[in-house]
């Protein structure tokens, strides 16, 4: 399911603007991301590094962690902005299909051209969810 171009306007936009918010003194790589849920309320996260690097928690994750803790769990879509338009890493991946398969995902770079626009099934095909959880 398409959103509206003024919501993907709206979510590529605020994921640039937040971008500037980031913390990535060691990587200098600053990525935003924001959310689109089902009920159309946004959430930005950004990558905010340690010098512990398991620490390090990325935008993705950040904005899903953000949504969650709002009471959300259907998501629409996601625009994820760096430098070169960066695809989220397994971890995002992974964590995005927790909440659907179908979420839409848009990787731009720094002035808000939309480098890929795929989908979170594309990007992890068979993912592990909770149909592999089963009882013992």
């Amino acid at each position: 399911m398409a959103i509206q171009p003024q919501d993907r306007g709206q979510i590529i936009e605020r994921a640039v603007k937040i971008r500037e918010k980031a913390y990535a003194p060691y990587s200098k790589y600053p990525v935003g991301a924001s959310l689109l849920t089902g009920s159309g309320e946004i959430f930005d996260g950004v990558n905010v590094e340690n010098a512990v690097y398991g620490m390090t928690i990325c935008a993705e994750r950040n904005a899903v962690f953000q949504a969650v803790a709002y009471g959300h769990r259907k998501f629409q879509a996601i625009a994820v902005a760096s430098e070169n338009a960066g695809s989220p890493c397994g971890a995002c991946r992974q964590v995005l299909s927790e909440f659907g398969p179908d979420i839409e995902i848009y990787t731009v770079d720094s002035k808000g051209e939309v480098v890929l626009e795929t989908t979170v099934r594309d990007l992890l095909p068979d993912a592990f969810g909770p149909e592999d959880l089963t009882a013992v």
